[in-house]
């Protein structure tokens, strides 16, 4: 058995977070694995919150990420990894989508929220930041529909997931007519 590893999956309702948390949990159940798996989902279909708790490992008696406690955060959206930056290890990987979802709070009071602000907040806590750009990559796939498939790629590249586990699970997860879709956007920045 692997050595224990927790991941935390935040973004908005929509961005495809809780298949991605399936994915890794597939990925890992496949391989024989222990792994407890949680979501907390806040007015999802509103564009609200949504963080998935992914643990992995004999070790793992909780579903929820403890704070300090996450290897990995995978975040589908800038300010969403700013907002769970407790959870994250001080050597911990962060996978962070540039693109900010503008809370309609924030645009009704006329702030702004900054990426770049955001990404070097993540940087004072951890050096493994690895910022995507998921919309210059929908848009070269044709679709905004992967950008889950994108992220995931990322940390398959960082190391913190499997590629070859990774497609195996997509492949049980995702329906055939879009695998092909998915593969392309897992592979994208390879």
């Amino acid at each position: 058995m692997a050595e224990s590893k927790s991941i935390l999956i935040c973004g908005v309702g929509g961005q495809g977070t809780v298949l991605a948390s399936k994915v890794i949990a597939q990925a890992a159940i496949a391989k024989g694995e222990r792994v407890l798996s949680a979501e907390t989902i806040g007015m999802a279909q509103r564009g609200g919150s949504v963080v998935s708790h992914v643990r992995i490992g004999n070790d793992v008696f909780s579903p929820l990420v403890p704070e300090r406690g996450a290897d990995c955060l995978i975040a589908f959206e800038a300010s969403e990894a700013v907002r769970n930056i407790q959870y994250l290890k001080q050597d911990a990987t962060v996978i962070v989508n540039k693109k900010v979802v503008q809370p309609v709070t924030a645009s009704l009071s006329g702030k702004v929220f900054d990426a770049d602000k955001m990404i070097d907040t993540l940087k004072s806590v951890t050096k493994n930041v690895i910022p995507v750009d998921t919309e210059e990559a929908c848009s070269k796939l044709g679709s905004a529909k992967v950008v889950n498939m994108v992220l995931l790629g990322a940390a398959c590249r960082a190391g913190v997931l499997d590629r070859d586990d990774i497609q195996e699970a997509v492949q049980k997860l995702v329906k055939p007519e879009f695998y092909q879709l998915n593969m392309k956007a897992l592979d994208f920045l390879a």
